[in-house]
């Protein structure tokens, strides 16, 4: 007996079959993937790191180019000496503290929770850097990124990146000409931490003084920028305990 196709219950049935099928198929390669998926997370985030602490394939004249994820691994366990997190003021081994997410400590502290806040301790040339993770919001969505200083407090490099800022504008936080600003800046003013500021009214654009905590804003993009400010100043908050310990002037 053939089925009528043209009833309303055979659509129905028809889409929630289909339904099933397709979710089924979406389920299976999800669940395939997540290794890939996984492994592509770990290899971003010590790209991330590294570069922070200046590790990276830039040249002279080129953009953002990152260690290439097959070596990634490998120049992570060469650079990064020591990770572990923060537990009220404890230092807690963690070999996989790059894969903490910030945001939900973060929520943490501001719910008067106990909070694991990670640090990376990089060594290059002979010299040290400790590396610590961002995010904060930006414009649209989240901003995100890492900050590298030594013991004077003063920034070896750092790393942003965005969820949805606009392209062209607040985008640009993830580009290297906005990124190597801050490189040199100090996060002191005097003896107190003062963060670096993403100033309109800079009247330094070569960004030549690195003494005024502060460095030139993007065309466009002020709300981006001042988010930015804030999410470097809300690390310096949670982080400042510990900076305390390793800080040498």
């Amino acid at each position: 007996m053939a089925m009528n196709t043209e009833k309303n219950s055979y659509t129905v049935i028809f889409a929630i079959v289909m339904v099933v099928v397709v979710g089924s198929i979406l389920a299976y390669l999800a669940s395939g993937l997540r290794p890939r998926i996984d492994e592509n997370e770990r290899f971003e985030k010590q790209q991330n790191i590294l570069y922070a602490m200046g590790v990276n394939e830039n040249t002279p004249d080129s953009g953002v180019n990152f260690v290439p994820t097959d070596i990634v691994e490998e120049k992570f366990n060469e650079y990064i000496i020591e990770q572990y997190v923060l537990v009220n003021g404890e230092k807690v081994p963690n070999d996989e503290a790059f894969l903490i997410d910030m945001k939900k400590e973060l929520n943490k502290i501001k719910n008067g929770n106990d909070a694991r806040l990670p640090v990376f301790v990089g060594e290059k040339n002979g010299e040290k850097s400790y590396i610590l993770p961002m995010h904060g919001k930006g414009l649209w969505d989240a901003i995100w990124g890492f900050i590298s200083v030594d013991d004077n407090m003063v920034v070896q490099g750092v790393y942003f990146d965005h969820k949805a800022e606009t392209p062209g504008l607040g985008a640009n936080i993830k580009m290297r000409f906005f990124m190597d600003d801050f490189k040199g800046e100090s996060l002191l003013e005097g003896n107190s931490y003062a963060g670096i500021d993403v100033a309109k009214g800079n009247n330094d654009p070569l960004n030549n003084n690195k003494d005024d905590n502060e460095v030139d804003a993007l065309a466009g993009a002020t709300i981006t920028g001042n988010g930015v400010s804030a999410m470097i100043k809300e690390t310096l908050n949670v982080y400042k305990p510990y900076l305390e310990t390793i800080r040498k002037n």
